[in-house]
């Protein structure tokens, strides 16, 4: 039933519910699994599902039991849902389906909605200590807004989904900051000045405690997430830490040495700055939005290999022009069209790029892009894989 249903990262806006009647009612339906666990709720534009992997991986570490729920997933939707880093099993999901199928049938709820459900049920079900809630998208309207956490985390904002957010980062702001919740402190990860007051002014309108987290001393850890743009979300999740403790968490320091030393153990987490091969070089990330492939082109660009490989797909809801201008023009370029219904046509991707004075071909799949590249790439080469979260489940 589940593969039925529409999903917005395969089909885009008509997925897309702008209200959360649908999950209040599935939770109505469930009896009200999400109040009955503790949860802390995490949103923003990027690192997101990053900083909610590092927290559950150090309460892990701190002998909790953590419940996690990110989106999108890889490959197997059931990625989404984890329990000390292991996902539902299949019999959960096959029980949760028998035992609900007729209220489903009877309902027009969004793949998105029921996963949700899903997940604060099993949840509930697995006695969790504590559960981390990525938003799914915005966070005013999101179906994960239907909780009342003891911790709000807003890692940052950037130009994103701008059919649902917005065009501006003010407005996109506004829909992020709807997570904050009366008498809950939320947490900042990183201080933007032109939006900072609308965090400032929700969080006064709900007497809620704010702080920003690039404000504050942080300890310096190594992670096994590399990305260098993960050591903002690393200072976030410090931050969260310690208003964790301060509501009586055991959190030491070893365990957050170790949660950010074994993120990809403790929660199985894939496609973050992840080595695909170290001989020539193959890399794979999962971002996708102007902000996030800035930082990794330049931190693909400062690691001073011979040549530069993209392998690129994007979305139908990305501007390619500005994106286009982000990369190098003297890189070899691989375009493909994710295997969704909203991945764009990789021959538009190529037009575009090449009236930018970056030139390459188009290929059917990552893979069979990925092999063209092995083909050329030399031992000193850098191959970078990339622009979607589809283009990258594809060769992990």
């Amino acid at each position: 039933m589940f593969a039925k249903l529409p999903m917005y990262q395969n089909i885009g806006a008509s997925a897309y519910k702008e209200d959360i009647s649908n999950i209040i009612s599935i939770c109505d339906h469930l009896d009200n699994p999400q109040n009955k666990f503790k949860s802390i709720h995490v949103g923003g534009t990027n690192g997101k599902g990053s900083t909610s992997h590092m927290l559950s991986s150090i309460l892990q570490e701190s002998g909790y039991r953590v419940g996690l729920y990110t989106s999108p997933h890889l490959v197997d939707f059931r990625e989404r849902i984890r329990v000390n880093g292991e996902m539902i099993p299949k019999e959960s999901v096959e029980d949760f389906m028998n035992h609900n199928l007729d209220f489903f049938d009877t309902n027009n709820f969004s793949f998105f909605e029921m996963t949700v459900g899903l997940a604060f049920n099993y949840f509930n079900n697995q006695n969790v200590d504590i559960a981390i809630i990525e938003v799914g998208m915005g966070g005013r309207l999101d179906s994960t807004n239907i909780i009342n956490p003891i911790l709000s985390i807003i890692t940052n904002i950037s130009i994103d989904h701008t059919k649902f957010l917005g065009n501006n980062i003010t407005d996109i702001a506004h829909e992020k900051a709807g997570i904050i919740k009366p008498g809950i402190p939320v947490v900042i990860g990183e201080t933007q000045e032109e939006i900072k007051d609308i965090f400032i002014g929700n969080a006064r309108e709900n007497n809620s405690e704010i702080s920003f987290a690039d404000n504050f001393k942080t300890k310096e850890y190594d992670c096994d997430l590399k990305g260098e743009y993960q050591t903002k979300n690393i200072v976030t999740v410090q931050h969260a830490v310690t208003k964790l403790q301060s509501m009586g968490y055991k959190i030491n320091d070893m365990s957050i040495e170790n949660g950010l030393l074994h993120v990809v153990k403790n929660t199985s987490l894939t496609g973050r700055w992840q080595v695909i091969q170290s001989n020539p070089l193959v890399i794979c990330d999962t971002g996708h939005n102007e902000a996030a492939l800035k930082e990794l082109v330049a931190q693909i660009i400062s690691s001073n290999h011979s040549k530069y490989h993209f392998i690129l797909g994007f979305s139908n809801d990305k501007n390619i022009e500005k994106i286009s201008n982000i990369f190098p023009k003297d890189g070899s370029y691989y375009f493909v069209k994710p295997n969704v219904g909203r991945g764009m046509n990789a021959n538009e991707v190529k037009k575009i790029f090449f009236k930018n004075n970056r030139v390459g071909k188009s290929f059917r799949s990552s893979k069979e892009a990925l092999s063209e590249a092995y083909r050329y790439a030399k031992q000193n080469d850098f191959v970078f894989i990339g622009g979607s979260t589809f283009v990258v489940s594809e060769v992990i």
